[in-house]
């Protein structure tokens, strides 16, 4: 089975053979031993320190159609290496552009978007209210912004709509989270340990989305949601509304809560926090066994896993615009 390999060190990629080797390389340019990876074993790459690689490299990866993505010195996500397209359907793409072209057809996307995030924020809230943090107040706010969401007349009112339910979502995280204090969200740079942790699985959920949309006819730069731009997949950012209710936040409110992260995992600066390198992978850990978690999906009638799902998001939205069958976003049922 293939599986998501993160370089945290700085080092060399290159080709040997038919597979791939990393040499790490430390601040003085001193080589390390190396690391043999079986290609046939890789789906993703996630490259958090500086690499060394040529295009004989990356013309491998293409023909394997291995994914890399890039990330910043705060952990930021900076661009992919994306395979040549090897799903390609014009019916779908003209599809896709005409729902964006069309403002009501885009609109009504959006709508369910934003839609499905609210239900799945009000769903861990209702779960932390059963257990005494008393959230009665923000999810009573949530649920009076509810009808807004079908009143908005365009996108960019129905984006505010959003931001309001948001901003009342992660006032509930002071009470929800134990011993890390939050306040409120601040993204860049992040200013305490909760938000560099929401921002670094946030970039993980991105990605997911955008490896999902790959291996699917979808293409990531329209979107109905958020506004497409010049160089960003904004299709991933609206699929990842809909996912980080059930895969973001959960995952953080577990490791904040059962304390497997404390103060000593982060790095605090006068005007930032980053977590540090021991710290992100015990992250990616519990964030790559989340994905592999299993649930019994209610359509299908089998266990479908976390990553699955949001691939079969996917495939619902492209069943929608070739007007197969109205699309449904993914709301928590459990």
């Amino acid at each position: 089975m293939k599986k998501s390999y993160y370089l945290f060190n700085p080092g060399r990629l290159s080709r040997k053979d038919n597979t791939l080797k990393f040499t790490p390389v430390d601040e003085e340019g001193n080589e390390g031993v190396p690391r043999y990876i079986p290609v046939e074993g890789v789906d993703h790459l996630f490259c958090f320190g500086s690499l060394d690689a040529n295009s004989a490299l990356f013309n491998f990866l293409g023909k394997q159609q291995i994914t890399v993505h890039f990330f910043d010195y705060y952990e930021h996500y900076t661009g992919s290496f994306m395979p040549k397209d090897y799903l390609l359907s014009g019916k779908a793409l003209i599809a896709q552009a005409e729902h964006y072209l069309n403002s009501s057809k885009r609109l009504h996307l959006a709508m369910k978007f934003v839609d499905a995030a609210a239900f799945n924020m009000l769903k861990n809230l209702r779960y932390y209210d059963n257990r005494d943090r008393e959230l009665s107040i923000q999810i009573q706010k949530i649920e009076d912004l509810l009808p807004q969401i079908h009143l908005a007349d365009d996108v960019n009112a129905l984006m505010g709509i959003e931001g309001n339910i948001r901003l009342v979502y992660y006032e509930a995280f002071n009470q929800i989270i134990r011993d890390f204090e939050f306040s409120n969200r601040e993204k860049r740079p992040p200013s305490n340990e909760v938000n560099a942790l929401i921002s670094f699985c946030n970039m993980l959920c991105y990605t997911l989305c955008l490896d999902m949309i790959y291996h699917t006819q979808l293409n990531p730069t329209i979107s109905f949601l958020h506004e497409p731009g010049e160089r960003r997949f904004s299709l991933a950012l609206d699929l990842a509304e809909v996912f980080k209710p059930i895969l973001v936040d959960r995952l953080v409110f577990a490791l904040c809560n059962k304390r497997q992260l404390s103060e000593s995992d982060f790095d605090r600066h006068a005007t930032y926090c980053l977590l540090k390198d021991g710290a992100r992978k015990k992250v990616i850990e519990a964030w790559e066994a989340k994905l592999n978690e299993t649930i019994k999906h209610r359509s299908l009638k089998r266990q479908v896993s976390y990553r699955h799902l949001v691939k079969l998001e996917c495939y619902k939205l492209i069943k929608h615009i070739m007007g197969m069958e109205e699309y449904k976003p993914f709301r928590a049922w459990w």
